[in-house]
């Protein structure tokens, strides 16, 4: 406690009423929470068990646990909860998931799967019209992260459009129920609704819970925000940490107004800001600050640091993005030579992924190793995906998402025509697919060949399932697999041997992880299988940066994450801000957006823009960002403004380039 500034120490020492803490960007947010959590249980007298911790990522709430761990000794943090919102919600329903109507081991949708589901719906009601899926399951999450029903969804309809979405939305529910599954938005819509439909489990969860602290604030949606205030009840013992001005993820359902809400819901909330930076130089807080003035503020905050002023933030104008990328590759392989760096301290950042393409090339051409965030994931594999949906299929037989993946994964001569009537069938008798699998009616609707096999595989489940135990080892798994001839069949079905042995080696890590949380948590299979489900869907990025890389990412993937040296691209009107923001007036955000590229840089940072930039297969001129003239000009170092003074730029960079190369006895390839 003696190590934190004013502003910190008040923050983590208020515990009279509802706690605002406004975190600005580098002020040691995480450090509050934590040394709260701390405060609260080893000098207020408050149980592990009577705290929650919440946050959006995987990785925060793991940091957050260890830093925990590191203040308090012995079995003072036993039985603390420190989770994701969405893993805190998992957990309510597990206790709670006879009252909400899902059956123990129900499943947990990913968005593949939900998808899938949806143009099951589609396809039966409204022919092959899957060209609107995707806009159908953005507004289902968008209605769900509302509190909105499917009824309330009709009954509001303004279009026709609007209309077929909501409509698809009461059907997607009731099959959810069906399949006992939820989705991924519904681990935080079902316990609001279960809590405000039940006063005596909410008054349970309220008598069972002492403080709530809340990381990301800003990252909350309106569900979310219901649940925190279900949770901490007429008390409202919270402490909210987060920043309006990183209030960036709107497309997902964020709410920046969750602030103002703040207000006028909790009157005497307390109210601290967190503005001293321990990150970045002054020059580049002075600039952030001269920008993000420019959007309105509930509560009104400046960043400032002690560190040194640090050099003016420079400008980089070249004629086309082809360009633009040579002169940022150029710059940093000079900046690292001088300055006898490593390439991960460098991070180039942008707006849309399709910006990465020539700053990859131009990369490759000098052999400067980089990592592109926003790869395939881990649990978004292919193969990753086949083992997963068998075990969930094994630990809940009613998942028909799952049923319908592994049905002919390996191949079973069992035809789309087959799955369709299976499906029909299940639907007409009320049950899931693998009871309708068993029922002596089917040989009604199914060729007798047909009906082996879909037979035949139902019992293979059933048999499974009773053979695994509830903790199962890896290699239980793996002889699971084998039966299947599972390998075999990547081998088959590979783009060529090597891709085969690294799908084999990713089945293997995935087993290992299943048997090291089976002893590590001491869960059940159903319980670990359905943390797995979580894993990839909240938290895709965070792999850590363990190699010498150049780090390549869009700005919203770069938030959270801090850089000594930092190039924001394609600093132009349309791209940022996005012309989608411009023509739905959602300037504010694209400026947040900015704010926070801006405010990764420690040491350096760069800006770059063209004039000219291929868009739909052709060049089109581009104009300066408006972010740019919102900064003061005394704080920005233009270089490069003409197509000759790049041009020169260019050579001179690879006349450089070409004497570090003869120097070192490297040549160029």
């Amino acid at each position: 406690m003696s190590t934190l500034n004013p502003a910190q120490a008040a923050a983590v020492r208020y515990i009279d009423g509802p706690a605002l803490v406004i975190a600005g960007a580098g002020s040691g947010k995480t450090r509050v929470i934590t040394e709260k959590i701390a405060y609260l249980i080893t000098e207020c007298g408050i149980k592990p068990t009577q705290l929650i911790a919440v946050t959006f990522t995987n990785k925060a709430a793991q940091e957050m646990k260890s830093r925990v761990a590191s203040l308090l000794k012995g079995k003072q943090s036993r039985g603390l909860a420190i989770s994701t919102f969405h893993t805190l919600g998992l957990n309510l329903l597990r206790q709670e998931h006879t009252t909400v109507g899902l059956g123990k081991n129900f499943s947990i949708l990913d968005q593949e799967d939900a998808k899938g589901l949806l143009q099951q719906i589609m396809q039966r009601d409204y022919g092959d019209n899957t060209a609107v899926l995707e806009d159908i399951q953005r507004a289902i999450s968008y209605w769900k992260n509302e509190l909105l029903s499917p009824e309330k969804a009709q009954s509001q309809a303004k279009d026709e459009k609007e209309l077929l979405h909501a409509t698809v939305y009461s059907a997607y529910v009731r099959y959810l129920r069906a399949y006992n599954a939820v989705d991924f938005d519904d681990l935080i819509l079902l316990p609001v609704q279960l809590l405000q439909q039940h006063p005596v489990i909410l008054e349970k969860w309220q008598n069972k819970i002492r403080h709530v602290l809340v990381d990301e604030y800003q990252d909350t949606n309106y569900c979310q925000y219901t649940l925190i205030r279900l949770l901490t009840g007429v008390r409202a013992a919270f402490t909210l940490v987060g920043d309006d001005d990183q209030s960036i993820y709107a497309w997902r359902g964020a709410r920046a107004d969750n602030f103002s809400r703040l207000q006028a819901d909790y009157p005497i909330i307390k109210v601290i800001k967190l503005e001293q930076n321990y990150r970045s130089c002054q020059s580049i807080l002075r600039a952030a600050n001269q920008l993000i003035a420019n959007n309105p503020h509930v509560f009104e905050k400046k960043l400032w640091s002690d560190k040194n002023h640090g050099n003016k933030i420079r400008v980089l104008q070249t004629k086309t993005d082809i360009d633009e990328a040579k002169r940022v590759v150029l710059d940093l392989i000079n900046h690292r030579f001088r300055h006898q760096t490593t390439y991960n301290n460098y991070a180039i950042l942008f707006r849309s992924n399709h910006q990465s393409r020539p700053v990859e090339q131009a990369l490759r051409e000098h052999a400067i190793p980089y990592q592109l965030t926003g790869g395939t994931s881990f649990f978004s594999r292919s193969e990753i995906k086949d083992c997963m949906a068998y075990l969930r299929l094994i630990t809940n037989p009613e998942d028909d998402a799952a049923f319908l993946r592994i049905i002919n994964t390996p191949r079973r001569e069992i035809g789309p025509s087959t799955v369709e009537k299976l499906s029909d069938y299940a639907r007409s008798r009320g049950v899931n697919l693998l009871a309708a699998s068993n029922e002596l009616g089917l040989s009604q609707v199914l060729a007798d060949r047909a009906l082996k096999q879909v037979q035949g595989f139902s019992r293979w489940i059933y048999h499974t399932a009773a053979q695994l135990t509830e903790r199962p080892t890896a290699a239980d798994i793996k002889a699971m697999l084998e039966e299947l001839d599972y390998f075999t069949w990547l081998l088959d079905n590979s783009a060529n041997p090597k891709a085969a042995e690294r799908a084999n080696k990713h089945v293997e890590d995935l087993l290992a992880l299943i048997e090291k949380m089976l002893q590590d948590e001491e869960k059940t299979l159903s319980d670990v299988i359905a943390r797995l489900a979580l894993l990839d869907l909240i938290d895709r990025n965070s792999k850590e940066q363990e190699r010498d890389e150049v780090q390549l990412m869009t700005l919203h993937a770069a938030k959270g994450l801090e850089f000594e040296h930092v190039y924001l691209i394609g600093m132009e009107e349309e791209l940022l801000p996005h012309r989608n923001s411009v023509e739905a007036e959602t300037i504010e955000e694209e400026r947040r957006l900015t704010y926070v590229g801006m405010t990764r840089a420690k040491r350096s940072l760069t800006f770059t823009l063209s004039s000219m930039r291929k868009r739909y297969g052709e060049q089109q001129d581009c104009l300066p960002s408006r972010f740019l003239s919102e900064i003061a000009a005394e704080e920005l170092e233009w270089e490069g403004k003409s197509a000759v003074s790049m041009e020169e730029n260019v050579a001179k960079g690879e006349e450089h380039l070409a004497f570090l190369q003869k120097l070192l006895g490297v040549g160029s390839e």
